[in-house]
């Protein structure tokens, strides 16, 4: 029994460690996101609350916290309300598989790519939710683009995804860290990292292909109906998904936790410190695509996904799966 419980404490406490970092990430992102559109547009961004703003998401949080939450009349209530709880759960579980070096990760599975899919995939259901229940035509529009926007660029990620496996011969995420040791992907895949850049984009709703919440159209998409806290959890799930894109580009292209260069004084740096480096680098480039890209009409967007990253992909996994053949470099696992 004594036993028993403590291999539980033990589980919540590795939980823990992992989730408390990941929500208090997601509110710095959120500071430095509005920093990189301020230093883009010529303006100062949070500048007031606390040092350089650092506590201005701190000052939303509590806003959030004590705002009132308001449920529509017609809305169907239970659904209402579990539509942000489960976006913000299926957002934070997916840290679990993340490497964050070769010792550190709290779920060492071997099929980690296909958890993160999978887990990934569930989160249009808490967005379609959300619509639905809301029982308004504009949240109810706004999330059906975004479930029909989601599905359209999973199918191009997970295309994406198959030309790394196949230089690798494994679906655990330390095995794809691992075999970057010469080489990053980055290099001999470097076209498929653009291609899963911007699905990341679209993935998580980020402009220019933030279509859900086109102001002039949807006023603010599947989220229109919601308040306080509720709106916050979409919001955390929302950034926490952003982050979790980050840390897959820097896993499956920029080599995870692995230094770019084997010498001094680089060796000298933690292992972790490495990817949450890179995973800020990806972040600052989401930041920079908002400030400067202007947003694309929906049927562009569907067109770009379809016609122009699906076949595009597709042609790649060819091309890759034949050198590794003709060469001999398939992995044999």
């Amino acid at each position: 029994m004594i036993e028993n419980l403590i291999i539980l404490f033990d589980e919540i406490y590795k939980v823990l460690f992992l989730l408390i970092p990941v929500l208090v990430s997601v509110a710095m992102i959120v500071w430095l996101d509005r920093r990189v559109w301020a230093f883009v547009q010529k303006r100062r961004g949070p500048n007031v609350v606390g040092p350089f703003g650092l506590f201005q998401s701190l000052a939303d949080a509590l806003k959030y916290i004590f705002k009132e939450i308001i449920i529509p009349a017609s809305a169907n209530k239970v659904i209402f309300i579990l539509a942000p709880i489960v976006t913000m759960t299926l957002a934070l579980i997916s840290w679990a598989v993340i490497p964050f070096s070769e010792e550190y990760v709290l779920a060492d599975i071997n099929v980690g790519i296909l958890y993160l899919f999978a887990v990934s995939s569930l989160g249009v259901y808490g967005i379609i939710m959300g619509g639905w229940a809301s029982n308004s035509k504009y949240p109810f529009l706004g999330s059906i683009r975004s479930a029909a926007q989601m599905v359209s660029y999973e199918v191009s990620i997970g295309v994406i995804i198959i030309n790394v496996l196949l230089c690798v011969g494994s679906l655990n995420l330390k095995d794809i860290v691992l075999a970057q040791q010469n080489l990053w992907f980055v290099i001999p895949l470097f076209p498929m990292f653009v291609i899963f850049f911007i699905s990341a984009l679209a993935e998580t709703n980020r402009p220019p292909f933030d279509l859900p919440e086109a102001e002039a159209e949807l006023v603010a998409g599947y989220q229109t109906e919601y308040s306080g806290m509720m709106y916050a959890m979409f919001w955390l799930g929302e950034y926490a998904n952003i982050l979790l894109m980050c840390s897959m580009g820097s896993i499956l292209f920029l080599g995870g936790w692995l230094s770019p260069i084997n010498l001094y004084p680089f060796t000298l740096i933690p292992a972790p410190l490495w990817l949450i480096f890179k995973i800020l680098l990806l972040f600052i480039l989401f930041s920079l695509v908002k400030a400067i890209v202007p947003r694309y009409r929906y049927d562009q967007l569907m067109k770009l996904g379809w016609k122009i990253f699906l076949p595009f992909s597709l042609i790649w996994v060819v091309i890759t799966a034949s050198y590794l053949f003709y060469f001999n470099l398939l992995p044999v696992n």
